[in-house]
């Protein structure tokens, strides 16, 4: 009664609107906001627990982009169940941040040893090869010693950026290839790994000349064992674009490219286009920075530190995606809706990751397929040169740093791969978790040995050689530059038009309304 009296007492609307929402108790307040903050970091942090409820936990199927003249497809990929099946994601990690941190934070990867081979570079630089001996689980033990006729498939692994062998994904996957027989060697790289820099040179994501030296010292050792490629993130790109810069003229049987930055200048945009994903930005300018101060005294001795420490870097010239086109017979795309940065990982208890099995399928389907006999049958008719490729325009990573903070590269001259021997290496704070004692050949000394059955060296090479490619990659450059600008102003326009259209249009209105004579604004 006297609620309704002070109602009709009241004149004004909103005091009638305060009146009844202090009546609502406070604990439905409560329960609101509740509810909208779910709300919140449920598409915050892109959670789709609610779409796998509504579709029966069966996951979403892998969608397959390929040539329709491919043949990698029909006889291989066509016969890979996992890539025509579906992924569903762990149900407590349905969210492409939660695999992220996960795989970071925890990871959950196997326990095995590694041997240790050091790779010298022809500058001077060193390279740490961990290959896969045996396990702590007794299932499986790896061969220790791989002859030179040896015909096992060899699995060459790239990982991303600031990763070793150590890290948890590159585990899984090392695991799971080895557990098969095949043999398994991860490339750490320069600086990474527990191995100091030797050398003025460090690595890049457009820097393809370690991987090429190191994949043509293993096919020359062991020539008769199919060599396969596994790249992963900033690794990824590195493989795709050293495959694009040789084509035929590599001896890689098969490789994998997972999650690759195809297109570096884009991912820098996305990457720093919402808050959630800023954190990822900040984590990797933490492991870069780490990587600099973890090689302190090399780096200041050739720039200024504190330049060092804000630096900066040209990003579409590093790129892979110059080095591949839609219509490309060789390559099978290969996406899901779900899954974080290298974390697909599957199953209630989250031991599996989907990736790590669908590339060893692939592998292991062609091994079998005729593409591999062809691929001998080429190499027989046509043996394949030491001697790589000259390399793009970013030719070696020489770093020249200037006062503010860009980073330029300075191209050397083209050698080929000097030496490499096998030293046993003790477990350190940055390398493996347990590296084995044992190596072979003869005794290990502090001096560098040389092969005895090093590679041809190859000749030298005229001016006009290098000139040549060098313009042909520059103008191919401007070309997908110019295209990469366009497409994010396209992004731009699309993400902004939603707030600047209707300013624009009301602008718009009021000036046509201005310029009108008087009698028609009358009308």
């Amino acid at each position: 009664m006297d609620c309704s009296n002070s109602i009709e007492t009241c004149e004004s609307p909103y005091q009638i609107l305060l009146i009844a929402a202090s009546l609502i108790p406070i604990y439905h307040y409560l329960l609101g906001f509740l509810f909208i903050f779910l709300v919140f970091l449920y598409n915050f942090f892109e959670i789709h627990i609610l779409r796998d409820l509504l579709t029966g936990f069966r996951g979403q199927p892998v969608s397959l982009t390929f040539n329709s003249c491919s043949e990698v497809y029909q006889d291989v990929v066509s016969k890979c169940r996992i890539l025509h099946g579906r992924y569903l994601a762990t149900p407590w990690l349905s969210s492409p941040h939660f695999q992220t941190s996960f795989l970071s934070f925890f990871g959950r990867p196997p326990a095995f040893h590694y041997r240790r081979q050091l790779f010298h570079t022809p500058d001077g630089g060193t390279m740490a090869l961990d290959w896969l001996v045996n396990s702590d689980d007794a299932s499986f033990e790896v061969k220790d010693v791989i002859t030179k006729h040896d015909k096992t498939p060899i699995v060459i692994v790239i990982p991303g950026l600031t990763s070793d062998s150590s890290s948890a994904y590159i585990k899984h996957f090392a695991f799971k290839v080895a557990k098969c027989g095949w043999n398994v060697v991860v490339t750490n790289h320069r600086g990474l790994g527990g191995i100091s820099i030797t050398s003025d040179c460090f690595y890049n994501a457009g820097w393809t000349e370690d991987i090429r030296k190191i994949i043509d010292h293993l096919h020359y050792q062991y020539p008769e064992a199919p060599l396969f490629v596994v790249g992963t993130s900033i690794g990824a790109n590195i493989l795709v674009k050293y495959l694009g810069e040789d084509g035929i003229n590599t001896p890689v049987a098969g490789a994998a490219a997972v999650c690759s930055p195809w297109d570096l200048l884009i991912c820098d945009r996305f990457i720093n286009r919402r808050m959630v994903q800023k954190f990822y930005d900040k984590a990797l300018i933490m492991g870069l920075k780490g990587y600099a101060q973890l090689h302190q005294l090399v780096l200041s001795r050739l720039a200024d530190w504190e330049g060092i420490l804000k630096v900066t870097c040209i990003l579409f010239l590093i790129s892979s995606y110059p080095h591949l086109h839609r219509a490309n017979k060789n390559i099978v795309l290969a996406t899901t809706q779900h899954g974080g940065h290298l974390a697909f990982y599957e199953g209630i208890t989250a031991k599996s990751i989907w990736w790590v099995r669908a590339v060893h399928e692939f592998f292991s389907v062609l091994q079998t397929s005729s593409l591999i006999h062809r691929k001998k049958e080429a190499e027989i008719q046509v043996p394949h040169s030491i001697s790589p490729q000259e390399s793009s325009i970013d030719q070696a990573p020489h770093v020249n740093i200037t006062e503010d903070g860009m980073v330029t590269a300075m191209g050397n001259e083209q050698t080929n791969v000097e030496d490499a021997h096998d030293e046993p290496i003790g477990q350190n704070e940055v390398g493996v978790d347990k590296i084995s004692e044992t190596h072979r050949g003869d005794q290990v000394t502090g001096e560098r040995t040389h092969l005895t059955d090093d590679p041809p060296q190859p000749q030298g090479r005229d001016a006009n050689d290098i000139n040549i490619p060098v313009r042909t990659y520059m103008d191919r450059l401007s070309r997908h530059s110019r295209k990469s600008i366009w497409l994010l102003a396209y992004i731009a326009i699309i993400t902004t038009w939603p707030l600047v259209g209707p300013a624009l249009s009301l602008l718009f209105k009021k000036r046509i309304r201005n310029a009108l004579p008087a009698v028609l604004k009358r009308k």
